[in-house]
């Protein structure tokens, strides 16, 4: 095999390189489909910090946006601090009297590189925004948590805590960049919410304590065609879903007050209410269904919604006293369903990991390292919570190919898990190094983010 290993973006071995071939894109937050990546042979099992890896690079600042990648385009971004930044601290805990919340002073530089997919080598590195951040972060958080969306054209980021969304050309040129504002967030959490692209629009949403909105932009020259006002009070952290049905396309958005979903013009065609105090999951679709999720820690409803096409108006299940007094006054436990919604359960939601559906099953990766499965149409459970490991967190979202489904750790390891109805854990990869961000899968190769590096990994043998 021709290997490479670059460190700070220097090669220190190199040996002829071939082309990359027949690569596939991974344009968005976890892919065109949620996750399933598909079979591919070519694709690793295992891995290390030296097993299977073609290279690792260094990136400067911290960030947990999750790369993309077009043909042999990888695209990250990152904020970049002129002074010292308080270390992220993985796992749910509580954070003491300010909630985690930081601020910082320094002037910082929200960046975003391109990287040759073969190499490794940092093609360009543009600063988009050059600033101190006015509004505070979570210390596991970061001021860069948005991921990408690309149309292999140009590539469009947002940066919630710098108030900016851009895009920028293959060649690293600024085509537009437009103010939309840096809001405070519930508890001082900071952003995450990454934008969505389709057609020739390119949609944000910034849930926040002022004055929530979503924002539809002309992708040619950042625009604004329509916004709305949202009525939520805080901070959401889930990316928008264009959702192409049966019936129709729609946008759908997940928050604290509830599921909302839009057409293209922004007019509200059907709402839940009923979710947890912050929301995080992405919402996505298969099997002609859309799955909606959310699990804030310690609240009482923790819920799943898998919703039908055609839906409009209020579908919500439960009553807002059955919201208020919870499982101490009966609320339903069991799995619920109306003619809108296929299927929903009270207390499946996850807090940070957005769920799989691979095949016949729908994955949940709670919070705290289990494993959950059930029939991803009907709801029946295939098998109750396995436990992974103790000790390990989870806010990276599951992805599967080749009959695996693989599950990374906030301390970087990645646990491979049997697809099926029979739960069993086959590998355990480490890579010694906290991870918050979902990989790309593409190419035959993760390109998966740590704190400090990036990583492309593919299996021994392979082009």
């Amino acid at each position: 095999m021709n290997r490479l290993r670059v460190v700070g973006g220097v090669m220190l071995l190199a040996l002829a390189v071939t082309p990359t071939a027949a690569l596939a894109q991974w344009a968005q937050f976890r892919g065109a489909n949620a996750g399933d990546v598909g079979d591919n042979p070519a694709l690793p099992e295992t891995w290390s910090e030296t097993e299977n890896v073609v290279w690792t690079i260094d990136v400067p600042g911290l960030a947990w946006s999750s790369p993309v990648v077009w043909d042999d385009h990888i695209f990250i971004t990152s904020a970049i601090s002129a002074g010292d930044e308080p270390a992220p601290i993985p796992g749910l805990y509580d954070p003491g009297d300010d909630n985690g919340s930081r601020r910082s002073t320094q002037h910082h530089r929200w960046v975003v590189y391109d990287i040759d997919f073969d190499t490794g080598a940092i093609r360009w590195a543009r600063e988009v925004h050059s600033a101190a951040p006015t509004i505070a972060r979570h210390i596991k958080n970061s001021f860069a948590s948005e991921t990408p969306v690309t149309d292999g054209r140009r590539v469009y980021v947002y940066f919630g805590t710098a108030g900016v969304v851009g895009a920028l050309n293959m060649s690293g040129e600024t085509v537009w960049l437009t103010e939309l504002g840096a809001y405070e967030t519930t508890g001082g959490f900071g952003s995450a919410a990454s934008p969505t692209l389709h057609g020739d629009r390119l949609y944000v949403v910034n849930d926040n304590v002022r004055q929530s909105f979503m924002v539809a932009l002309d992708k040619n020259n950042g625009e604004e065609i329509w916004r709305v006002e949202r009525q939520e009070r805080g901070q959401n952290w889930a990316t928008p879903f264009v959702w192409e049905n049966e019936v129709r396309t729609e946008i759908v958005t997940a928050g604290t007050q509830g599921v909302r979903s839009y057409d293209l013009d922004g007019t509200l065609l059907w709402e839940i209410h009923g979710m947890s105090g912050l929301t995080v999951p992405t919402p996505f679709a298969k099997h002609g269904l859309l799955y909606i999720s959310s699990g804030y820690p310690g609240g009482g409803l923790r819920p799943v919604y898998v919703v039908k096409p055609g839906a409009s108006g209020d579908i919500s299940l439960w009553s807002q006293d059955d919201m208020r007094t919870g499982l101490s006054s009966g609320f339903p436990g069991t799995r619920a369903s109306s003619e809108d919604v296929a299927w929903a359960y009270p207390l499946l939601g996850t807090y940070n990991t957005s769920a799989l559906v691979y095949g016949d099953h729908y994955y949940t990766l709670l919070d705290r390292g289990f494993l959950v499965a059930h029939d991803a149409r009907t709801g029946e459970e295939v098998y109750s919570r396995k436990r992974l490991e103790i000790g390990n967190g989870f806010t990276a979202s599951p992805w599967a190919y080749n009959d695996k489904i693989f599950l990374l750790s906030e301390d970087g390891e990645t646990f491979v898990v049997k697809a099926g109805p029979e739960f069993e854990i086959l590998h355990k990869n480490p890579l010694n190094e906290m991870t918050l961000a979902t990989p790309a899968i593409v190419g035959g190769s993760l390109i998966l983010r740590t704190q400090s590096k990036l990583y492309r990994i593919a299996e021994e043998g392979q082009p």
